[in-house]
């Protein structure tokens, strides 16, 4: 293979070689001397039949070995993945597992690339899918193989596994090795007979299998009881057998050997390896121990730690003497030792020659570094104990990092470096300051800005940043590389969350003014928060504008940033009034991603989120409540939290329209553990208010009136537009307590700061409110007219859910004004149409609550002969497309949602149904009426 060449690939971001991310993807190559095992490769080959296959035993147990093995024998296409820590970053271990199923089924993965920019998602599901979808339409079946699984501690990659593994593709079967049992839903797929189990007690070499071991490496000759011996102090271990065979090599005293040692395995293998070390020529022992602190070995890397130019020769010699050297190409270039003989090596290397360490890695790093391998030159820094140097490594390639999605790679590195360090450099603060606003941590956000400024100040720097990569445009990333700039347009983000609507609009402007037109991430953010700072001013119709135009802007970025600026837009319009406007929005977003083929994108459901606020409204709620699953299912894989968090209150909102009272609380109670920080401000961070809300309904008073008063909160305020929905709140309250003149002074003000603003959906809410106040204090005919006069705001747009909230004063107001219209004078309200007096009448019908529906068309489902579980509302739009003839991927694009997805309900309305195909299912559901 030779030396790896001196500068990346193309394209690469300079962050693996291409010939070393093609050793983690080569079957490990059969060691000379390995024992035939055809009675567990036969089992592999049986196991093939379930879904899952672990090989778990501890380290040493042959199981690399005996997959490769498996491997090479099987006449499978396997696709091979040896992991290590680095693939903790899920956006990582993704991309590894693509290029490994994708190198052995051309084209498949090619549509995952787009999924893993996101800078710090949060879950990998839609990539799962995507990689399930191509699968599922791929010429053949597959094994996938992932060694070394123990490694591996991210949650994030451990759950998008787990979503993998319940929603395999029949053309696919995944294998595992590991030193413990994997966080997978082992035991359900147990149950169902899907998992194969292969481990230790399997694994340990049999009497005859040993005794082959030990006669191949040590000769014929080996007396028959010291081979019993040895199987029997092993315990048939594998590691301990071979270190055994090559301590026993041109040893005359087998029989004394054999009885020298006993015990646990850990003390079989430091005698053994002592033996094996201690018996090396003095060339070979100290290669061993200095070449000890790389992960990956190639004659070249051996040369620069070293300082030799027989690095080569070397590791063909060692691999020659079968000294737990593991080849890992074909071409016998690149090496790791077994992780045993590593562990004790490095701790050898320890206790003999601590001072040698650090140059060792500096040494390491260099080259490393030098042929952009950064994740290992920073590992190598990092040992040496030269932190500055590490964080140079950082800065300079912290933005191609981000640019190809792995964010948790850049959180495990900040994390790795000395603290003081980070808060010395302004690029790195301004890194975390951006992770803060990505988790809407306030406190935290200016935290790291003053820190950056506090590093700026102490420092020449703060101009354009000459570590940034040069990456045009939106490749750029974050943090751009005009330092100064970035800190400038964080203090808006900061700004933003609290609330400050002046200093958002007057920092967002410098931003403007000061960086250059190419400067995109940072000319994009300060237009949005521009935008967001109108709209913090109750100017919407300015904020409106702002975020049309950044709509087709965002569009380069992804899907990610042009839903999240849909997402404000809408709620823009819905402040203005606009329910029908922002619906369109929604729609018109689901359908266009739907038609460049992005239907299992995860940023649709922000626009689900949007349609599903829409129709709650509007009283639709089974169609609001499928929206808002949907929209927060898919909001779970997003890098953001604010908009899981405003999607769990509008699912809170609709939960607790339906009647389900535990089941709103359980949302909104995510939603605030979710969520932003407290003191971001109620427009960016609906959740609190939501959750003071549902208490006030459920008539916990005091509780609300203490967050209330934590909050600053009195009946005296003057009026302001971000805290509005807190002072609607405390205008509740005191009606619920009975201080109605103090609840109509607040209202007064509330209501003509919007109507000076033209805020048209402030204005349908407070009319509802300050109409159940005049009732409350026995006005009834200007609650009757304020009534009166908000409907005919609200008619037009379809409101209903703003009137039935407000609960039985305002149920008998809507009786009041219908009997007055059927036969009374001309009056404001003469001109809303009566059925829509009549919609909105008929929700109160129920006091405003209905038990929440299992699906939109099935009437006394729990009585029906024949249906022993309950279809979902999902499951019955799958049914009625389904009965309609339309195919799966019709169904899937109609829906939006993932053609898996689909397949998932048809087979859960079989189950359910009891039938086998379409024609039974048709048949069966008119049979039970659910069909009308």
């Amino acid at each position: 293979m030779g030396e790896p060449p001196a500068s990346p690939p193309p394209g690469g971001g300079a962050l693996e070689l291409v010939e070393l991310l093609a050793t983690k993807l080569h079957v490990p190559r059969t060691r000379r001397g390995l024992v035939p095992r055809p009675r567990l490769v036969d089992r592999l080959t049986e196991g093939l039949a379930g879904e899952l296959t672990v090989v778990c035993a501890p380290a040493g147990f042959g199981k690399t070995a005996l997959l490769a093995d498996w491997a090479r024998r099987s006449g499978w296409a396997v696709a091979w993945l040896s992991l290590d820590t680095g693939d903790n970053d899920p956006a990582r271990f993704w991309r590894y597992v693509a290029a490994a199923l994708g190198g052995v089924r051309d084209g498949v993965g090619n549509r995952v690339a787009p999924l893993l920019r996101e800078p710090w998602p949060r879950s990998f599901e839609a990539v799962v899918t995507t990689l399930v979808n191509e699968l599922a339409t791929a010429p053949g079946e597959v094994a996938l193989v992932l060694d070394d699984y123990h490694v591996i501690e991210s949650p994030a990659v451990h759950r998008s596994l787990a979503f993998l593994v319940e929603h395999l593709p029949a053309c696919l079967r995944l294998a595992v090795a590991s030193r413990s049992d994997p966080p997978l839903p082992l035991a359900r797929l147990r149950a169902r007979g899907q998992l194969t189990e292969v481990r230790a007690a399997e694994l340990r070499l049999t009497a005859s299998e040993a005794a082959a071991l030990l006669r191949e490496a040590v000769g014929p000759g080996l007396p028959e009881d010291a081979v019993l011996a040895l199987e029997a102090r092993t315990e048939g271990w594998v590691a301990g057998l071979q270190l055994a065979a090559l301590s026993l090599r041109r040893r005359p005293d087998v029989a004394g050997f054999v009885a020298a040692f006993t015990g646990s395995h850990r003390y079989v293998l430091d005698y053994l390896a002592e033996e094996v070390l201690d018996r090396q020529p003095a060339r070979v022992r100290g290669f061993l121990l200095e070449t000890s602190v790389l992960d990956r070995l190639c004659g070249a890397l051996c040369d620069a730690v070293t300082g030799r130019s027989d690095g080569q020769q070397l590791l063909e010699a060692v691999d020659r003497a079968n000294l737990f050297l593991v080849p890992l190409d074909e071409e016998r270039g690149w090496y790791r030792y077994h992780q045993l003989f590593a562990e004790l090596l490095r701790a050898r290397l320890g206790q003999e020659q601590p001072e040698r360490l650090p140059a060792l890695h500096r040494a390491a790093g260099a080259w490393c570094e030098q042929r952009g391998l950064v994740d290992d030159a920073i590992s190598h820094a990092l040992a040496a104990g030269d932190g500055t140097w590490a964080a140079r490594l950082v800065e300079r390639h912290i933005a191609a990092i981000l640019a190809r999605g792995e964010g948790a790679t850049v959180t495990r590195w900040l994390a790795a470096l000395p603290a003081r360090v980070v808060r010395s450099r302004p690029r790195l603060c301004t890194v975390r300051a951006a992770q803060a606003v990505i988790a809407g941590q306030a406190g935290v956000l200016e935290h790291w800005l003053d820190a950056a400024e506090q590093a700026l100040a102490a420092s020449v720097a703060g101009g354009p940043d000459d570590t940034a990569p040069d990456l045009p445009g939106w490749a750029a990333g974050w943090p751009p590389p005009d330092v100064r700039g970035t800190v400038m347009a964080l203090r808006a983000h900061l700004a933003r969350l609290r609330g400050d609507a002046d200093r958002t609009i007057r920092l967002a402007g410098q931003v403007l003014a000061v960086v250059p037109a190419d400067a995109l991430v940072l000319r994009f953010a300060a237009e949005w928060n521009l935008a967001r700072g109108h709209w913090l001013l109750g100017d919407l119709g300015e904020a409106e504008r702002g975020l049309a135009e950044l709509v087709p802007a965002a569009r380069p970025a992804g899907e990610n940033l042009t839903m999240a600026v849909c997402w404000d837009l809408g709620r823009v319009r819905c402040a203005q009034g606009r329910l029908r406007a922002a619906m369109d929005g929604y729609r018109r977003a689901l359908a266009a991603v739907a038609e460049t083929g992005g239907s299992s994108h995860p940023a649709l459901g922000i626009a689900h989120l949007g349609v599903a606020a829409v129709l709650c409204e509007r009283d639709e709620l089974a169609g609001a409540l499928d929206h808002a699953q949907e929209g927060v299912a898919r909001c779970r894989q997003l890098a953001g939290t604010r908009l899981l968090a405003e999607g769990l209150a509008v699912l809170a909102r609709i939960r607790h329209s339906l009647g389900d009272l535990a089941g709103a609380m359980a949302a909104i109670e995510e939603a605030g553990e979710v969520g932003p920080s407290p003191d971001v401000v109620d427009l960016f961070n609906p959740a609190p208010v939501e959750r003071a809300r549902l208490l006030l309904s459920r008539g916990q008073v005091s509780q609300v009136a203490d967050w209330l008063a934590a909050r600053g909160i009195s009946p005296g305020d003057q009026p302001s537009y971000p805290r509005e929905r807190e002072h609607l709140l405390l205008a509740r309250l005191l009606l619920a307590q009975g201080d109605v003149e103090p609840a109509r002074g607040l209202l007064q003000r509330l209501h003509a700061a919007a109507a000076a603003q033209g805020r048209t959906g402030s204005l349908v809410e407070l009319g509802a409110v300050t109409a159940r106040a005049l009732h409350a204090c026995g006005q009834e005919a200007e609650a009757l007219d304020a009534l009166a006069e908000t409907l005919t705001l609200a008619w037009p747009q379809g409101y209903v859910r703003v009137f039935v909230d407000e609960g039985e004063p305002v149920a008998a107001l809507f009786g009041q004004l219908i009997a007055r219209q059927r036969g009374g004078p001309v009056t404001p309200q003469s001109s809303v149409p009566a059925d829509y007096l009549g919609r909105v009448a008929a929700a109160f019908s129920t006091g405003g609550r209905r038990p929440a529906p299992r699906a939109a068309a099935v009437v006394a489902h729990a009585v029906m002969p024949g249906l022993t579980e309950t279809l979902t509302g999902r499951e019955m739009q799958v049914l009625a497309l389904l009965v309609a003839g339309a195919p799966n991927q019709q169904i899937a694009d109609e829906l939006v949602v993932a053609l898996e997805t689909v397949k998932k309900h048809v087979g859960h309305i079989f189950g359910k149904l009891g039938v086998a195909n379409r024609t039974q299912a048709a048949a069966r559901a008119r049979e039970l009426g659910l069909l009308r």
